[in-house]
C-alpha cells in the first residue's frame, strides 16, 4: 500500500493511461479525483473520452478499495480546473499527487509547413498548456503543505523528433522543458516534477485506449495492422502496454522516488537508446 493515505488526481483518466495509472493508484491504498473532457473537442478529429468511460474507470477504482471523486474538466479551462480542485480538497483534505496525463495525438500527419494556426493551438493548449495550467492550479497546494509529486507524462516524441507530427513533438518537447523548470523552482520545498516518456503503447481492450489507432491513422497506415507495424521499430519486438507506464507512475508517485526530480523516465523498449 504505497499511496495509502495520499490523495492523487489524475487527469485524462477516462481511459488509456489514465484508466491504467487510476487503478495501480487506487490499488497501493490512494484516494483518487478523476479528470476527464467526458466530450468532443473542436479540432480534434477523434472522439475523447465520455462520461461513462470515466465512470467506468471510477467503479473499477472503486472495486479495490479507493475513495473516489470524478470531475468533467476540460484542461483548457482554469475555472474548471480549480472547481475539481477544490472539490477534490473538500473531500480529501489535500492533494498528494498530479498525475498530467490528458493529452491528444492529432490533428497530425502533415508537414509543419501545412499544420493550420487552429490545428497548432489546439494540440499546444492541450498537451502543453493544460498541464502547465494544472500544475499552476494545484502547486500552491503541494507547496504549502511542503510535499508532492507532479507527474507529466510526455512521449519519446518529447525526445526526438517525428515527421508529419511537428505539433506533437514541440508540444512534449515543451512538456519536458516545463517538467525541468517547474522541478528547480519546486524543489527548495520537496516538491517533485518528473516527466515519463512512453513509447508506442497498445490499445488495450480494457483500457478502451485508442491513441495508437489514432496515430496510425493519421500516418495514412491501414487502423487493421497497425501494430504490427509499430512493432518493427522497438529494440524488445513488443509494443508497451499501458500497465507498464502505470508501473513507472507508480514509483514516481511513491515516497520511493522521494530524491528524484526533473528526470525524464522513459518507458520505450529501448527506442530512444539508439
Amino acid at each position: 500500500m504505497r499511496l495509502q493515505g495520499k490523495t492523487v488526481i489524475v487527469t485524462g483518466a477516462a481511459r488509456g493511461v489514465g484508466r491504467a495509472c487510476a487503478l495501480a493508484f487506487a490499488r497501493e491504498g490512494a484516494d483518487l479525483a478523476l479528470l476527464d473532457v467526458c466530450g468532443d473537442i473542436d479540432g480534434v478529429p477523434y472522439p475523447l473520452g465520455t462520461t461513462s468511460q470515466l465512470a467506468h474507470t471510477a467503479g473499477l477504482c472503486r472495486e479495490q478499495g479507493a475513495a473516489v471523486l470524478t470531475a468533467e474538466a476540460d484542461i483548457r479551462d482554469r475555472d474548471a480546473l480549480r472547481a475539481a480542485v477544490d472539490g477534490t480538497v473538500e473531500r480529501f483534505g489535500r492533494v498528494d499527487v498530479l498525475l498530467n496525463n490528458a493529452g491528444i495525438a492529432a490533428p497530425s500527419g502533415r508537414p509543419a509547413h501545412e499544420v493550420t494556426e487552429d490545428e497548432w493551438q489546439v494540440m499546444i493548449d492541450i498537451n502543453l498548456t493544460g498541464a502547465w495550467r494544472m500544475t499552476s492550479v494545484v502547486a500552491p497546494l503541494m507547496l504549502a503543505q511542503r510535499s508532492g509529486s507532479v507527474i507529466n507524462v510526455a512521449s519519446t516524441a518529447g525526445l526526438v523528433g517525428y515527421r508529419n507530427f511537428a505539433g506533437y513533438a514541440a508540444s512534449k518537447h515543451g512538456l519536458i522543458g516545463l517538467t525541468k523548470a517547474t522541478a528547480l523552482d519546486y524543489a527548495p520545498l520537496k516538491v517533485r516534477v518528473n516527466a515519463l516518456c512512453p513509447g508506442s503503447i497498445r490499445d488495450d481492450g480494457g483500457a478502451e485506449g485508442r491513441m495508437l489507432s489514432e496515430i496510425a491513422r493519421s500516418l495514412g497506415l491501414p487502423v487493421a495492422g497497425h501494430e504490427e507495424t509499430f512493432v518493427q521499430s522497438q529494440p524488445m519486438n513488443a509494443l508497451i502496454e499501458p500497465e507498464d507506464v502505470a508501473g513507472a507512475a507508480l514509483w514516481l508517485a511513491s515516497d520511493e522516488s522521494r530524491q528524484v526530480t526533473g528526470s525524464v523516465l522513459t518507458v520505450d523498449g529501448g527506442f530512444t537508446a539508439r
